[in-house]
Parts: structure tokens; sequence; C-alpha cells
């Protein structure tokens, strides 16, 4: 097993679902973000999805975009969130899942980047612009490196393509749960409960939910019928209320916590 379907499957044994904060890496500036991951680990999160900045992140709401743009300006490039992705795995003893999209990956070089990867203990990556079909290559790469290539799929993946996404699958399935792009929310009227039962039925992998999980509400409804959620733009919107890193600190340490008690309301956490 990879260390991500080691933790991912411990988790789901104990019981225990866990909140993933999606952060830019190197937003709002690389000393606040890196500050923001003892939050993250005080908060009880065992996993972090650090984003790569790119110029076009096409998956991505404008909240995250423009956190991308600020990250990309200060000078984080791929190289630098890969090192900041050893040091977060070293000091907070987080697992790291790195989001980034192809271009970067490929000007790096896949054998480079899954070295890379490997050498900064990275977990898990996500690829949103990688097609299944294309993505043989670059998961083989990662899985002899020991890490797992995560698959998404949407309300939209039909029964066919969950099963092919099924047999490649590693680490845990990301549900997206709605067919926009992130921070779009979740609707009341929607029909999460039965497309996360459809990818349950389909899949044994533990299934996290993401793409506009904001509030504990939201959180408590994925944890009635998913095994995770996973949040960004509702974090980084809390981040950017505040000047002073330390109250973004705090804040976003308070918000956290409040989530992980909602997606785990009978852990006394």
């Amino acid at each position: 097993m990879t260390r991500l379907a080691d933790l991912t499957s411990a988790l789901r044994a104990r019981g225990v679902k866990p909140l993933v904060p999606f952060l830019t890496a190197g937003y709002p500036d690389e000393a606040t973000f890196l500050g923001l991951m003892g939050a993250v680990k005080r908060a009880g999160c065992p996993l972090v999805e650090m984003g790569i900045p790119f110029s076009d992140p096409v998956a991505d709401g404008p909240v995250i975009q423009a956190s991308s743009q600020r990250a990309l300006a200060g000078g984080m490039t791929l190289t630098r969130t890969l090192e900041l992705a050893a040091m977060v795995r070293a000091e907070h003893d987080l697992a790291v899942v790195l989001m980034g999209y192809l271009n970067p990956i490929l000007h790096l070089g896949p054998d480079r980047f899954a070295t890379a990867c490997r050498e900064a203990a990275v977990a898990g990556v996500l690829v949103p612009d990688l097609p299944l079909e294309e993505a043989g290559g670059l998961r083989d790469l990662l899985l002899q490196a020991g890490v797992d290539l995560i698959d998404l799929v949407a309300p939209t993946t039909d029964q066919d393509r969950l099963e092919h996404h099924t047999a490649a699958a590693g680490g845990f399935m990301y549900l997206v749960s709605t067919t926009g792009v992130t921070g779009s929310g979740v609707n009341k009227g929607d029909d999460l409960e039965s497309y996360v039962a459809r990818v349950r039925r389909a899949n044994p992998l533990p299934l996290y939910v993401g793409f506009g999980i904001s509030t504990p509400d939201d959180a408590a409804r994925v944890a009635a019928c998913a095994d995770g959620a996973v949040v960004g733009s509702a974090l980084i919107r809390l981040i950017d209320q505040y000047d002073d890193p330390a109250a973004a600190n705090a804040a976003a340490e308070q918000y956290l916590a409040a989530m992980t008690v909602a997606l785990n309301p009978d852990k006394g956490q």
C-alpha cells in the first residue's frame, strides 16, 4: 500500500472523517502559508491539499484563481511548492496531496516530478485537467515513487467511466460535488446523497467530497454519506479578511476545527 492508502484506510477503519483543507502554496505569502499549516494540524486535519500555482487553473473559481495569481506574483514555482511540501510533512506530520495542472508537470518532466514527489514525501497528486485515458504514464511513475494519483469524478460521470476510474484509482476518490468550478456551492436540492451512493457501489476506496463545501452544515451533510470533505474557497475567503498573519492563523484554526467537529460529532474533537 502507498502512504496515502494506509492513512485513508486507517482513518476509515477508526470511523474518522477527515477534513482536507486546500491552500494555494505560497499564498498569501510564504511565511503566512507555512504558519497556516500549524493551524491545519491543530484543528485536527491529518491531510492537506496544496495547490500548485498556475496561470490558467481551469477547474478553479475566482477565489482560488486569485490566490494562484498572487502566489505566482510572489515567485512561487512548482519546484518551490515541492520544497514547501517537504517542510510541511517534516514539521507538521501532515500528509500532503498536491493539486496541480498538467502543464507545469510536463515542463518539469513527469519522471523528475515523480522523483521530486518521492523525495518530498508527497502522499498524493491531483491533476484535474489530465484525462483518465491519458493518465496511465504519470500514474505508473507516481506509483513507482510510492505516490497515488487521485481520480476525480463528477455527478455527470457515467457508470462505464466510473468503473474505469475504479480500476485505476488509489488513495481516495475525489467526488466533485457540482458540475461547476471550485467554490460554486452545494445546493440543498441537489442529489449529493444518491451520487455518493452510486460511486460507493462501484468503488471500495474512501470517498471525499469537494467543490462548494463551506459551512459546518455542508460538512455534516457530507459526513452522513461520504468519508471526508475538502474545503478550499471558503477557507481562502476567510484568510483574505485578515492583514495580520496571526489573526488569519487563529481564524483559520477556529474555522477548520468547527468543520472537523461537524464531520465527526461523536469523536469529541
